[in-house]
């Protein structure tokens, strides 16, 4: 009686909700899912479009009449520390970024969680009986504050030299750049945007870092401090800039500030025309695909948990559909990818 009570409250919220869908923003962290609904958590560089794919996907349900099938919904990485993603779960310490949210998801049932949103690509040592399922694309570029002393491009060997500390002083890149420290930012140990950055820099293989290297602990925003400094240089999601420069998709502490993506081996990141990511990145290391991981075994079952998470995820799912989340990918910044494209699996490799 509880599950049906609150699924007919949330109901009634939602049918209210959809025709505000347009004006209202997507919720952060959910009010009280039920034990059967698709709960996910991970990675911060697209928990604002999961918040609103929840929104709108929920709201389509409710418009449709539906008060029984589960509904989707997302935890921020950041937040509270301890969170209870499902009503009767037991509390869990909030998972930020990738990495963690895998290892909830293989630590815990779906009854505390069904999914990961992924902030870069599966690699070795992710478990190999997770299927990630390909959503969209992104890309990372480095980004310097307006008006610094960061020149408008940088190549890949410049990055290199900066961030493994050869090169310190932006002189030593070009004699007319004025003659100041270069300050190479990174997020901490374990972010998505350091890992990816560092992987394309590498071909694949991360570069290891200098001692000279600052750590920051949120990734794409540039309200820290040290950011505001003419000489700081940052890794940067491409997709989430142009959501929250274009798409007006920001939130106190996840904006740019005075950051702008740059380009990198004279490929500009954003395409600032048409407000999307430069297509010509496409062809480079800098390009990524972004997934949501399940369990492998929930989504080949055929029981009603995963018919509802292909629902959502897989081919022609909801969010692959042109009138479902495909649209809100463009909104958010990010790339599309082709219709056989999304909803495809993979494993991590072995």
């Amino acid at each position: 009686m509880l599950r049906l009570a609150a699924r007919a409250a949330s109901a009634l919220a939602l049918a209210s909700a959809l025709a505000l869908t347009a004006t209202t923003p997507a919720l952060a962290d959910p009010p009280g899912p039920v034990p059967t609904d698709i709960v996910g958590v991970g990675a911060g560089v697209t928990e604002t479009l999961l918040n609103r794919f929840s929104t709108d996907y929920n709201a389509s349900l409710a418009a449709a009449g539906d008060t029984t099938s589960p509904r989707l919904y997302s935890w921020d990485a950041t937040g509270t520390t301890q969170i209870t993603t499902k009503i009767g779960a037991n509390p869990i310490t909030r998972p930020n970024g990738t990495g963690l949210g895998i290892q909830a998801l293989n630590t815990y049932t779906s009854g505390t969680v069904d999914f990961v949103r992924t902030g870069r690509v599966p690699q070795v040592g992710d478990p190999t009986t997770n299927m990630y399922v390909a959503m969209a694309r992104d890309a990372v570029s480095w980004a310097a504050p307006t008006g610094g002393n960061a020149p408008a491009n940088l190549t890949s060997r410049n990055l290199i030299d900066i961030y493994t500390c050869t090169v310190t002083n932006w002189r030593q890149i070009d004699p007319a750049l004025p003659d100041a420290t270069i300050r190479a930012v990174l997020p901490t140990f374990g972010g998505d945007i350091r890992q990816t950055f560092l992987r394309a820099l590498g071909q694949g293989a991360p570069i290891a870092t200098g001692a000279c290297v600052e750590p920051i602990e949120r990734e794409n925003q540039g309200t820290d401090a040290i950011l505001h400094d003419p000489n700081a240089i940052v890794p940067y999601s491409v997709g989430h800039y142009v959501g929250q420069v274009y798409g007006g998709h920001t939130r106190p502490g996840d904006e740019p500030g005075a950051l702008v993506p740059r380009s990198v081996d004279g490929i500009p990141a954003v395409d600032t025309v048409n407000h999307t990511i430069n297509p010509a990145l496409i062809s480079t290391t800098f390009i990524y695909n972004l997934y949501n991981a399940v369990r492998g075994t929930d989504w080949s079952s055929s029981d009603a948990h995963a018919a509802a998470l292909r629902t959502i995820f897989g081919r022609n799912g909801w969010i692959c559909r042109s009138d479902g989340g495909v649209p809100l990918i463009r909104e958010y910044g990010f790339l599309t990818i082709p219709t056989l494209a999304c909803g495809s699996t993979m494993h991590a490799p072995s």
